[in-house]
């Protein structure tokens, strides 16, 4: 089942820590944030398996936008990209926003290395009290969130007031927003934070 998943490897060989990405509810795999950030990282030796959820491969066939999938289809899909993998205690999992809501969703139970949120979506943008962060609060994974400071998915004053498992280390994205970009006032551009996003998951893998 696994060989039909729709999926792209990036990185150097066979050799060196594998971390699984997963696109987020609007873009496919290849988005420029994608393909950047498993570029970047497997500039400083990961490998980078990235892969789509069944209504965007679908997208992908006809051309027509869907919402996505339910969580039981999102989270078997994702396991199926650790079988993928190989053995999920040398696996990093994660990914952008829905992406890495759904690894944060099965980590526990898969026992894998590790997990990385990218923009991770602690609630609907203007809905604070729809938090998403009930099973933050034991997280037994080493887990990593990168979160832009502009980002309407949770801000940091926000997430300060969040119960999260000590497990969980938060760091900030110069002026980011969801997609960790800045603006063009503060001299950054949105690929110097994807390569600092991913300088930071280097260390984070190395670290654990």
């Amino acid at each position: 089942m696994t060989d039909t998943l729709p999926h792209i490897w990036t990185g150097r060989g066979n050799a060196g820590p594998v971390i699984i990405l997963a696109h987020g509810a609007g873009a496919p795999m290849d988005s420029p944030f994608m393909l950047h950030m498993a570029e970047d990282l497997a500039e400083r030796d990961l490998r980078v398996l990235r892969f789509e959820f069944p209504y965007m491969a679908k997208r992908r066939e006809d051309g027509k936008k869907r919402p996505p999938d339910r969580m039981p289809v999102l989270e078997a899909t994702f396991r199926q990209a650790v079988e993928m993998a190989g053995n999920p205690e040398e696996v990093v999992i994660g990914g952008k926003s829905m992406g890495g809501r759904v690894a944060s969703m099965i980590a526990d139970d898969l026992g894998v290395r590790g997990l990385v949120c990218l923009g991770y979506p602690f609630h609907p943008p203007g809905k604070p009290e729809r938090t998403r962060t009930d099973h933050l609060a034991d997280m037994a994974t080493p887990a990593l969130i990168l979160q832009g400071e502009r980002d309407p998915f949770g801000k940091r004053e926000e997430v300060a007031g969040y119960s999260l498992s000590p497990k969980i280390e938060v760091r900030w994205i110069e002026d980011g927003n969801h997609d960790l970009v800045p603006r063009k006032a503060t001299g950054l551009t949105a690929e110097d934070n994807w390569r600092s996003a991913a300088d930071a998951i280097a260390d984070f893998i190395r670290r654990i």
